[in-house]
């Protein structure tokens, strides 16, 4: 309820444990149960989209801002990141501002996701690659 006061859209049922660090309510979007574990970091200097029934587990860290290094004065880059819909951010992992996650996607544990993953892959690795299909049991 604290989230929604400053500008968060949380959907009916999302879980997000107390110690979660928010930088930027009014920057996230979480979808109807979605959970965030302990721990979690989501950096929303940009917009963060976190689809329906998703899981971002303890540790993750969501990067949607960063700095111009080139320019003297590095001002402020913000680039949204978007997790689909049944997606699982796995222990630790970061991801960077821009990326997609797609649908039912699984990012492997301390991944560091710098690209778009596809939907209903298992990815992972430093860089995040996409290793196989994530095949659903009936």
């Amino acid at each position: 309820m604290l989230l929604s006061l400053f500008g968060a859209k949380i959907g009916k049922g999302a879980h997000i444990y107390p110690k979660v660090d928010i930088w930027a309510p009014w920057n996230l979007e979480i979808g109807e149960e979605a959970g965030i574990a302990n721990g979690a970091i989501l950096y929303s200097q940009g917009k963060i989209t976190i689809g329906r029934r998703a899981v971002v587990s303890q540790g993750t860290h969501l990067c949607a801002g960063t700095h111009d290094y080139e320019n003297p004065g590095m001002p402020l880059i913000t680039k949204p990141i978007t997790i689909g819909e049944y997606a699982w951010i796995t222990a630790e992992a970061f991801v960077h501002g821009g990326v997609t996650i797609g649908e039912g996607a699984v990012i492997g544990a301390r991944s560091v996701v710098t690209k778009d993953m596809p939907e209903w892959t298992v990815c992972a690795g430093h860089p995040c690659k996409p290793l196989k299909p994530r095949l659903m049991r009936p």
